[in-house]
């Protein structure tokens, strides 16, 4: 069994650990902005492929404490990189420090590839190259305070990159965002779904992807541990055929509209680049237009914060927001996110639960409003 750490977004940590929890992972524990688990390569492959809220999945390989830069660089030389990568190997380092001792973290990164290649240069001396881009290792480096944690970064680019973006208009939503609100709002393709506030259609795709149980990860084509000594690349089909065999149709309709052209042609574009353009209808409609399927569901939308919008414009906006919903989508699951929270009061509606999320760097709050 192997030590694992899953990044994600703040306030998706439940989610996360009930995913993996479905994956079969053992000792699942919640931490900040990511959750750890024990699971083998195994669970590692289908973690990177399957999971919806996981940003990287790292392999910690040692944890040390570092009192000054000499400190640190004898641990890192202290591990036997060689059973990692070889000298014709390229490498990349991903540093976040917070403390005293190391106060920058490109420094610190500098340092370690330092400290690994001179390992190999005394060795064989020759030196690994650097690679930022599709680097055969990736190293995570955590240091808080003295106490700093190497890992292994087993995903190569980040997971909320799923490959099906070809447009998007102002300030699209992260894909692991938009799964995790979706996950968070109970929605789970058994009725139909709406997004009234489509933007480049990131919310309705994820929906297709979890009502049809399509991996997330099923259009790309390397991940980070493809290019370890040890992978099992038999293993690797096999898990990934299965979890493609698992692809399911569904009965209920997913509807994205938004009353803007741009928003419309580019969910379009992106639903067509997914291949899912059959499951979801698309629509150039405002909300207060937008007629509700008959069989309710649920709404989650993402409407504009106040950047665009005067600040007594916003407060009306999200009041007309509340009115649509009392008015014409009774019985459905309506949820809300914005960093508006003075305009999210002014929805008028009583809420269920409320949520902290991080849009980017704004805080948000994303609330449900039960509409019976």
């Amino acid at each position: 069994m192997q030590s694992i750490i899953v990044k994600t977004l703040a306030g998706l940590e439940p989610v996360l650990a009930e995913e993996l929890r479905l994956l079969g992972a053992k000792g699942i524990r919640p931490l900040k902005r990511a959750v750890g688990c024990e699971g083998d390569m195994e669970l590692v492959y289908r973690a990177n492929y399957e999971l919806r809220t996981a940003l990287r999945v790292l392999l910690p390989i040692r944890s040390f404490s570092a009192y000054n830069e000499r400190s640190y660089y004898d641990a890192l030389r202290d591990i036997n990189w060689t059973k990692f990568m070889g000298v014709n190997d390229s490498l990349a380092v991903d540093a976040v420090t917070q403390g005293e001792v190391f106060r920058h973290s490109h420094y610190l990164g500098l340092l370690t590839k330092d400290a690994i290649v001179d390992q190999f240069r005394d060795r064989y001396n020759r030196r690994p190259n650097v690679n930022t881009i599709a680097p055969n290792l990736r190293v995570n480096v955590h240091v808080q305070g003295t106490h700093v944690d190497i890992s292994l970064d087993s995903s190569g680019d980040s997971l909320h990159k799923r490959n099906y973006r070809r447009d998007t208009v102002e300030a699209p939503l992260n894909e692991v965002l938009a799964a995790g609100m979706i996950l968070l709002s109970g929605w789970n393709g058994k009725g139909p779904f709406v997004d009234p506030m489509c933007g480049s259609g990131t919310l309705p795709i994820e929906a297709t992807l979890i009502a049809t149980q399509t991996p997330v990860q099923f259009k790309r084509e390397s991940f980070g541990f493809f290019k370890w000594p040890d992978f099992d690349a038999k293993r690797w089909n096999a898990l990934k055929s299965a979890a493609d065999a698992r692809i399911q149709p569904f009965e209920f309709p997913i509807l994205a509209s938004d009353k803007e052209s741009r928003a419309r042609n580019a969910t379009s574009l992106n639903l067509m680049s997914a291949g899912l353009e059959k499951w979801v209808r698309v629509e150039k409609m405002p909300f207060d237009k937008l007629e509700a399927p008959e069989v309710p569901g649920t709404l989650i939308m993402n409407p504009p914060y106040d950047e665009r919008l005067k600040v007594e414009d916003t407060l009306a906006f999200y009041k007309s927001i509340g009115d649509v919903l009392k008015k014409r989508w009774t019985g459905w699951n309506a949820w809300v996110i914005s960093s508006n929270r003075d305009a999210l009061k002014h929805v008028g509606l009583r809420t269920s639960k409320r949520l902290s999320l991080f849009n980017g760097a704004l805080e948000c709050g994303y609330h449900q409003f039960e509409m019976f």
